[in-house]
């Protein structure tokens, strides 16, 4: 290979592995760092810097590792633990105002005033850190209308809050017969819940 192609590799090797480090998503990381540890094996190999080869080599055994505990874990709910809240406690007011940019960003007509009488609310657990809050309005006749399903830019990529609609109970045993979810949502994951699409929302019929 030419210098500056190997130089090229060495560039991009070095740049991916920087621009993994701004990442807030963890499975996001873990896939760039290990792309950027693969692509500075070859680049110091190439060059004989065997140390560094050693060292990246390393670094990619490790981020696979991870990513294969991260993918084993997604679906596990073992790992994570839905806690039904009160919709006035001070912690959850304390978690939406701590996210409260974020939430305005996916879910604009949220507003965290309406919490109060109707409405049900659940934290998403994982260990002792708070990764998601479902926030459930009761609209009547057996209608869930959700309002809020937020999780935190680090576990995005898991949706950790379909365990709140995994456990069904949360649900039926409250007369829910159905569900709908926010208008509008990116990339939502519901289909793979048993969801059906109408219209800007998905729905999900409880028999």
């Amino acid at each position: 290979m030419t210098s500056w192609s190997v130089q090229a590799i060495g560039w991009v090797g070095s740049g991916l592995l920087v621009f993994s480090l701004l990442q807030q998503r963890v499975l996001r990381f873990r896939l760039l760092n290990l792309t950027a540890s693969s692509t500075l094996t070859v680049f110091n190999a190439l060059l004989h810097v065997w140390p560094m080869v050693a060292m990246n080599v390393v670094l990619v055994g490790i981020n696979l590792w991870f990513i294969a505990r991260l993918l084993r874990e997604r679906g596990d709910e073992k790992v994570y633990e839905v806690v039904a809240v009160g919709a006035d406690e001070s912690y959850l007011r304390h978690f939406l105002k701590v996210q409260a940019g974020d939430i305005r960003r996916h879910f604009p007509r949220f507003d965290v005033r309406d919490l109060g009488a109707g409405r049900s609310a659940y934290l998403v657990e994982r260990g002792n850190e708070t990764v998601g809050v479902v926030v459930v309005r009761d609209a009547g006749e057996g209608v869930a209308q959700v309002e809020l399903d937020y999780v935190t830019p680090r576990f995005r990529d898991f949706a950790p809050g379909e365990f709140v609609y995994r456990s069904s109970g949360l649900f039926r045993g409250r007369g829910i017969r159905r569900i709908l979810t926010p208008p509008g949502m990116v990339n939502p994951y519901y289909a793979r819940l048993g969801f059906h699409e109408e219209g800007d929302h998905w729905v999900a019929d409880l028999t």
